[in-house]
């Protein structure tokens, strides 16, 4: 056929006698000179001038927005690039029909393509450099192109071509476009002013792109990138060369921080206050707040799913026209169709089957995008609206009464919940809100095409869905319940398992730990049993998800097979087939949706509730202002009291200058009293009187002490005087203002930050000072054993410091601070006599004096009374005696002597105390949790891989392979634990489910193929019909069944694997050897029970479910179109790669932004929670403004963290939704060209359009599944590690049952170490000990007498010499037997939760009376007697119900219990006071006569009298004889140790 502009079938083609515009042709010619133009005017700025011009306007990221009016004209460029599409279409449709090419059709528009698409290049490169004038060439284009095609509508017009004909409509439609185009120019001009006009208009870019910080683009890129997320590019390509860390995604722009989006809420919610102000009963909402701040983000999130939903239905209805325009084809082969006329109507161009598979193709690119913008718009939104809330919630604990939180009104639990709970629920409400309204539209569309389609037998179907949906919400709210009792479980489990870790010492020692272990493996069990709920409803649940289709699917057909007698068309068939599935999903939607929207209501109830709470004293936002705004501003005259509240909003302290002057107060007589209480009452929110008639003065820059018995009201008066109490009647007076005040409250309070942080908090560093106040609360020996100094992490999540380590940092953070008054309240109580003194000395009496600062202490030590400058007696809420030592000791004799009896009994005290005390002993705890570190083998750094053990040249490219592989070994792992018959059955199962599926897929092609062909008589027909039916039923039901097997063995593997993993675990960890303990932190194992065995339990199961279902779904997509069309196995090629290339790229960055959101989370929490702990220090030290920051600084961080993984989400999302598309394209183009089976192709195109689905969740699994293998691989790095060795090479049998009967020892040259890799601790010690012997072991700290102990108990590692007892070597003993039939008191008391009785005899051995007789040894019988419940009362966790002293008392009656002749007490007595000491010494004395006892001492005064002592020095036994004797020896070992304790 031969080509001409014109057409050469036509010979008046080129007529122009009726004048050149008369003429179609010449006025398709005309057309093109505007599109010539702007290519030769674009082409040599773009490619020339370009690279001089962008290296001028180098701002940050190049993406500045400029020019007005941006998005309608990419929108409407976009427009008329679809526009041009379907006049190229149009132009090449007509032009088939012609005789001869008539290239005039279809030229110029493909021109007009090229021009726009350059039009919107060039216009991109001007705007982000800047340079409007160059804009003129876009404008002198858009006028041409609207003139040329209004010349080209006129024409039409005048030839007498209607709206019926499509080339009429494309026309109009382009000149609107042109019109439109060239209105935004002009408004660029009038806004810009870049040309006719005198001053051109200045432009700053925005503030965010001025920062360098800010890396998240979204908001200010151009729409192609928005849409696409192209700006994403970078950091996901980035990400494979290092890690993202937190630099790599800087800082959120300023409208979606925490602070900006809590100013709307604020706004919005105080609105909700002043509504219903006057009603008492209403409380402000928060739903409407919600919407006043966020609505107009959702409203537009909603537009774009309803357009995206809407769009969603051209796949089925272009499904339905491309089968039956091919069958058509088929059925009216050899009748041609060429006419001359060239003017086409809408219904012959969308008959055309090429024309539908184009716009399928755009359909599908449209419906993704505007779905991903959906996402992302209700994503970043919930993302503000979490931010806003935390920051809420924040204010609000910063100004909760003091009494709510201590009367436990407010638990820090449920605050903990609303900031980790509630505020992501709503998050989540806010994600799926889009949902709620769409659907119905979705359903009633969907319910509407198909009775187009099937008539009534679509609404059998349809009501098939609908009757099922109420079982997915049954199935759902199931779920939820099983999903609570094994978090319930769970807890419980951890709480065990948390118990046995922090006592598996003792354990050990007393061969407990399989009592302890078969105790968690019960709760476990319950838990499994749970869990097995959970995992059935899940596998339900998908199960319906896979069935209801079917079954629908099923009931249709059938139905219309049996109704009507038309037979079943492909092209229906294969419609509703894809309607069905896009039904499906808004039904299974609905009922998470609908569980989300119920949680959602719950949590705004808890916030309304905690919101609405009281605050801390209000009459001038804190009590102790109250009374002395007003006076001292009466006193200092001038309003300098602007400083009086840095924190409190003008408008109090306006307020406070504008009250009616009250009656004067006597003004303070001198400068010399920094405080005064007049007349104060206060009470703790309970309403009565706490403190009563306090009459107070506190001296300035002096001492003052208050002292009184346990409960007096001490405390109390510190925080009546901070304003933390509520004030019932009179006033607390400051002199001058109330600034900051250095507190250290009773219970240390730290944060998670390092020692240094803790103890400047917040003020400027001083080396000079900052030594001075670490020498004088003794910390520099205790900073020195961390392994980072004073840089070290401490707090919740850092190292754990003893008490006494924690109170001191607590008084060095007090006296740090340069405030003029410090408020100690008792420093000392966790202290020993040592570091008291020292504390009181240089700290308080030297430190503070000098300084002058006013100092209130707190504290029972009645021997620093003399020190005091000014005296506060209490007793019992009230103030007894006030004044200096001496008034007191003329004016009240009985209370002086009262005091002095006491203080002679502490200095009688003081003189047995005054040896090595609790400070060494808690520097030696600390230095064993240390010591490991150095020699720390550790656990193979958990997260290396095992692969880099073969080469260990670090260079990236290594390191990045790694980042990329997924960890395929794990994964076989994982699926193998769960046993091999599991694995081979899910596999099995899954294939034949898929085989069924695609089975009933097929045979509905070749049924509906076969109707439409057979010609044969009316029986044969139903005999057809019947056996269609026949076996279409039986596949659809055996799909059905298939459906429900592969969910269960699924979830029935996932289950069995995480079973046999925790089981393997707990009995490793609990027969590791106590040097694992030592040199693991607690955190990491207890982490492996919860956080790891959590996503083992519930998250890999669907995760592999999902992924297995998806790449199935999609391999057998691209069978069947394959099978349909073998061409469209070549075009596969390249989209193969670019999948490849996808998901290698989106794996590494998901893997890094996931580990950040994690990361992000934690310190977010810790921080609210720590606030909320530590709220009077905080607010003591007027802090308030400093943690609001760093509560804001944290959120963001999370957020931005939170952000840049959904974006990365949607980049994923968007990639493979239009790889998808390109899919479906090429499928229907090489199917419409090669004609199959109108039956296969409608089949072929069915399953290209659910890949689209699919694509993106094979990628997302993975990723997902990568992550959680991690938590695999941290189990599994526990399961090679190395057990104690519990067999003996004795029988147990051959142990006669009372050994040891005697109680003899004998050490025979032996020598210890922790591990094989170690130094020896003890080398080469010899010693016999007869039966009945008292020992006393002692010497230097890390001389190793611990370690002899546990030598005794083979807790470590003998390697030579031995040890007898009774004659037997305990290294052939089985370790069970040894342990059991030795006692030892440890020098930390343990209890465990229950009852007294489990933890006198967990074993269950004894009798009653026996138990009582123990406690009655250890003086204990009176107080358990009367306890509620006698034996059976309750031990809470850790023993916290009874004190240090009768928790050590316990330990010996444990001891006790079992009657074993051998008794060794480790440091037993190091924890305890004087007392409960004495009565543990007379104890051992009587009670263990007859059995050898080994005590090993930290006060050498403790052994004097036993029959023989051991003196150790660095591991060699130096002396060893009678204390008598040793003490004869002057320069002996023993002697110098007396000497240096006395």
């Amino acid at each position: 056929m031969k080509a001409a502009f014109c057409g050469n079938d036509n010979a008046s083609a080129y007529d122009i006698s009726a004048g050149v515009l008369k003429n179609v042709c010449f006025v398709d010619a005309l057309n093109l000179v505007p599109h010539v133009f702007l290519l030769f005017i674009t082409f040599p700025i773009l490619f020339i001038g370009w690279g001089s011009q962008s290296s001028k306007v180098q701002i940050h990221h190049n993406t500045w927005l400029h020019f007005p009016g941006h998005n309608l004209r990419w929108i409407l460029t976009f427009t008329l690039l679809f526009v041009h599409v379907c006049e190229i279409a149009e132009g090449i449709v007509s032009d088939a029909n012609m005789k001869s090419r008539h290239l005039h059709l279809f030229l110029p528009a493909m021109m007009g393509f090229v021009a726009a698409t350059t039009a919107i290049v060039y216009y991109h490169n001007i705007e982000t450099s800047n340079f409007p004038k160059l804009l003129l060439a876009l404008f002198l284009y858009w006028i041409m192109a609207f003139v040329t095609k209004t010349i080209k509508l006129v024409r039409y017009c005048e030839d007498g071509v209607t709206f019926s004909q499509l080339r009429f409509c494309i026309t109009g439609i382009m000149v609107i476009l042109y019109g439109l185009l060239m209105a935004v120019e002009i408004n660029v001009i009038r806004v810009r002013r870049y040309v006719f006009f005198m001053n051109p208009q200045k432009v700053k870019p925005p503030e965010d792109l001025q920062d360098l910080g800010v890396r998240f683009l979204q908001p200010f890129v151009n729409l192609l990138s928005k849409a696409t997320y192209w700006w994403m590019n970078t950091l996901i390509i980035s990400a494979h060369k290092k890690p993202i860390d937190l630099k790599a995604i800087g800082k959120l722009p300023i409208a979606m921080r925490a602070l900006t989006n809590y100013v709307c809420l604020k706004e919005a919610y105080e609105e909700q206050k002043k509504k219903v102000a006057n009603q008492p009963n209403k409380i402000p909402s928060i739903w409407l707040a919600m919407y006043r701040a966020f609505g107009r983000p959702i409203l537009l999130s909603s537009t774009f799913r309803y357009l995206a939903d809407l769009l969603g239905f051209a796949g089925p209805l272009c499904i339905s026209g491309i089968v039956e325009s091919l069958q058509n084809r088929t059925d009216t082969t050899g009748k041609s169709n060429e006419t001359s006329t060239s003017y086409l109507s809408s219904q012959d161009f969308l008959k055309n089957a090429y024309v539908l598979a184009v716009l399928l193709f755009l359909a599908l690119i449209l419906q993704r995008t505007f779905l991903q913008a959906s996402y992302y718009v209700t994503i970043e939104t919930g993302i503000n609206l979490r931010g806003a809330l935390l920051a809420m919630i924040y204010n609000k604990i910063l100004r909760l009464s003091t009494s709510n939180l201590s009367m436990g009104e407010m638990t820090l639990g449920q605050i903990n919940n609303l900031v980790a709970i509630e505020t992501n629920q709503l998050m989540w409400f806010l994600f799926l809100c889009p949902n709620l309204w769409a659907m119905p539209v979705q359903i009633i569309m969907g319910v509407i095409l198909l009775y187009n389609l099937l008539r009534v037998s679509a609404l059998v179907g349809a009501a098939v869905i609908v009757l099922l949906a109420p079982i997915q919400y049954f199935i759902a709210t199931k779920l939820a319940e099983a999903q609570k009792s094994t978090l319930d479980y769970s807890t419980e489990r951890l709480k065990k398992t948390n118990e046995i870790l922090k006592g598996i010492k003792l354990l050990k020692l007393y061969a407990w730990e399989h009592i302890f272990c078969t105790s968690v493996e019960e709760t476990r069990t319950k838990e499994l049993i749970s869990l097995k709920t959970f995992a059935l409803y899940t596998s339900l649940s998908i199960f319906m998800n896979a069935a209801i289709p079917i079954a629908a699917v099923l009931a249709t057909f059938v139905t219309y097979e049996y109704q009507n007698e038309a037979t079943l068309q492909p092209y229906q068939a294969f419609a509703s087939l894809s309607l069905f599935h896009i039904l499906v999903t808004p039904l299974f939607l609905l009922s998470t949706v609908v569980r989300f929207a119920v949680k959602a209501v719950i949590s705004v109830q808890k916030l309304n509730e905690f919101l609405i709470s009281d605050e801390i004293g209000d009459d001038s936002w804190r009590s102790a202002e109250s009374s002395l705004t007003y006076e001292s501003c009466k006193k200092h005259t001038g309003l300098h009291t602007k400083a009086i509240n840095r924190k409190q909003p003008l408008r109090h302290q306006l307020d406070s200058y504008e009250q009616p002057p009250r009656r004067q107060p006597r003004p303070f007589e001198t400068d010399d009293i920094a405080i005064k209480v007049t007349n104060g009452y206060f009470s703790w929110g309970s309403g009565l009187a706490t403190l009563s008639n306090i009459n107070i003065r506190i001296p300035t820059g002096q001492m003052t002490m208050i002292v009184g018995q346990v409960g007096c009201g001490k405390s109390s008066l510190l925080l009546a005087i901070l304003g933390e109490m509520q004030t019932l009647e009179g006033k607390v007076l400051w002199n001058k203002n109330r600034y900051s005040v250095a507190y250290a409250a009773q219970k240390p309070w730290l944060l998670n930050a390092t020692v240094e942080e803790n103890i400047i908090f917040g003020s400027p560093f001083n080396k000079q000072r900052y030594k001075a106040v670490t020498d004088a609360c003794s910390l520099q020996p205790d900073i020195d054993l961390l392994p980072f100094g004073d840089q070290t992490e401490i707090g919740e999540r850092g190292i754990n410091l003893s008490g006494g380590q924690r109170q001191r940092i607590c008084v060095a953070r007090a006296l740090y601070q340069n405030t003029n008054i410090v408020f100690l309240d008792d420093p000392f109580s966790a202290l020993d006599i040592h570091l008291s003194d020292h504390l009181m000395q240089e700290g308080i009496l030297k430190f503070l004096q000098e300084d002058k600062r006013t100092l209130i202490l707190v504290t029972h030590k009645l021997q620093y009374l003399p020190h005091a400058d000014w005296i506060i007696a209490m007793k019992d809420g009230y103030v007894l005696r006030e004044g200096t030592l001496k008034d007191i000791q003329t004016k009240d004799v009985e209370l002086y002597e009262h005091w002095k009896t006491l203080m002679n009994r502490q200095d009688q005290e003081l003189e047995k105390d005054m040896e090595t005390d609790q400070t060494t002993l808690e520097r030696k705890t600390l230095r064993r949790a240390m010591y490991p570190r150095e020699s720390k083998a550790q656990l193979e750094d958990e997260d290396e891989e095992e692969e880099e053990e073969e080469d260990d040249d670090d260079n990236m490219s290594t390191v990045m392979r790694l980042r990329t592989k997924m960890p395929w070994r794990t994964c076989w792992r994982y699926l193998t634990s769960g046993g091999f018959f599991l694995l081979f059955l899910m596999i099995f199962s899954k294939l034949l489910k898929h085989s069924v599926i695609v089975a009933i897929d097929y045979w509905l092609a070749r049924w509906t193929s076969m109707e439409n062909k057979t010609g044969d008589s009316i029986e044969r027909n139903r005999e057809n019909k019947s056996h269609h039916v026949a076996v279409f039923s039986t596949l659809c039901g055996a799909g059905i069944v298939l459906c429900l097997v592969t969910s269960l063995t699924v979830e029935w593997m996932g289950l069995t694997a995480a079973k046999n993993l925790h089981h393997n675990l707990l009995n490793k960890i609990i027969l590791g050897p106590i040097r694992f303990f030592d040199t693991t932190p607690l955190g990491l194992i207890l982490n492996r029970f919860s956080a790891d065995t959590n996503i083992i339990d519930q998250h890999i199961p669907p995760t592999l479910e999902s992924l297995t279902r998806s790449t199935l779904l999609c391999l057998s997509a691209i069978g069947m179109i394959s099978y349909a069309t073998p061409w469209f196995l070549v075009a596969l090629v390249p989209l193969g790669v670019a999948f490849y290339f996808i998901q290698k790229y989106f794996r590494v960055a998901s893997k890094d932004l996931q580990e950040l959101d994690d990361s992000t989370q934690l310190p977010l929490l810790c921080h609210f929670s720590e606030t909320a702990e530590g709220l009077t220090t905080i607010r003591a030290f007027r802090h308030e403004a400093r943690f609001k920051q760093h509560m804001l600084e944290l959120t963001d961080t999370n957020n931005i963290a939170y952000l840049f993984l959904s974006a990365a989400n949607r980049w994923l999302e968007v990639r493979t939704d239009y790889l998808g598309a390109c899919i479906v394209l090429t499928a229907a183009v090489t199917s419409i060209t090669y004609e199959p089976d109108s039956g296969v192709l409608g089949l072929g195109l069915l399953y290209a359009l659910t890949i689209t689905n699919y694509l993106n969740w094979v990628v997302r699994n993975l990723a997902d599944l990568e992550v959680q293998m991690g938590a695999v691989k941290k189990v599994n790095s526990f399961l090679t590690m190395e057990s104690e060795n519990y067999e003996g090479t004795m029988d147990p049998s051959q142990v006669p049952k009372d050994w040891p009967q005697e109680g003899e020892i004998k050490i025979e040259d032996l020598c210890v170490r922790y591990e094989n890799n170690l130094k020896p601790v003890l080398k080469h010690v010899k010693a016999y000990i007869k039966p009945g012997q008292k020992v006393g072991i002692c010497g230097r700290t890390g001389s190793g007498k611990s370690s002899l102990s546990l030598a005794f108990f083979r807790m470590v590692d003998i390697f030579d010499g031995k040890i007898v007892i009774d004659g037997i070597d305990i290294c052939k003993l089985p370790l069970h037997t040894l342990r059991s039939r030795l006692s030892i008191i440890l020098q930390d008391p343990i209890l465990f939760s229950g009852s007294i009785r489990f933890n006198l005899d967990p074993e269950c051995k004894c009798t009653d009376d026996r138990l009582w007789e123990a406690l009655e040894i250890a003086q204990l019988k009176n107080m358990v007697k009367s306890l509620p419940g006698g034996l059976d009362a309750v031990v809470t966790e850790g023993g916290e119900n009874f004190s240090v002293g009768q928790r050590q008392l316990f330990c010996l009656a444990r001891a006790f219990v079992r009657k074993s002749s051998i008794l060794i007490m480790d440091e037993a007595t190091a924890s305890i006071d004087m007392a409960t000491e004495n009565i543990l010494q007379k104890v051992v004395m009587t009670a263990f006569v007859d059995r050898t006892v080994v005590t090993i001492a930290h006060r050498v005064s403790q052994i004097l009298d036993g029959d023989i002592v051991l003196v150790l020095s660095e591991g060699v036994l130096a002396e060893c004889d009678s204390a008598s004797n040793l003490l004869l020896k002057e320069d002996g070992l023993f002697t110098t140790l007396v000497k240096t304790n006395k």
